[in-house]
């Protein structure tokens, strides 16, 4: 059995980007998480230490985002994974980033699908 863990909408202001000046100005990056994890003990334990800590992650992607700078939001992504996956609990995630402010009325979106290195 597969359960899930979403984050969605973290809108996080920082400055990334490989364009000339991008970095230059802080910008809105919308990031959407799903983490499949095991919740068996979780259901008949009632503890939040038997399940991936929602709150956790939403702060460590925060301080990925904001005290680094990159130039791709595929290598941010990968930061970002690097750290969920410390957790063995989490079997794979699928992780999406978007810079809403980048092109007039599109979203460019970089999704990583992986399974966890650590298991």
């Amino acid at each position: 059995m597969t359960d899930i863990i979403e984050l969605r909408g973290v809108r996080i202001i920082a400055r990334h980007g490989a364009n000339v000046g991008e970095q230059d100005v802080p910008q809105p990056f919308d990031i959407d998480v799903l983490l499949e994890v095991d919740f068996e003990r979780a259901k008949t334990s009632d503890e939040l230490a038997d399940t991936y800590d929602y709150a956790a992650l939403h702060r460590d992607i925060t301080l990925i985002v904001t005290n680094r700078r990159y130039k791709l939001l595929e290598r941010l992504g990968t930061d970002i994974l690097a750290k969920i996956f410390e957790d063995r609990r989490v079997r794979a995630a699928t992780l999406s980033i978007g810079k809403p402010h980048l092109l007039a009325g599109a979203t460019p979106v970089v999704t990583q699908r992986a399974t966890n290195p650590n298991q």
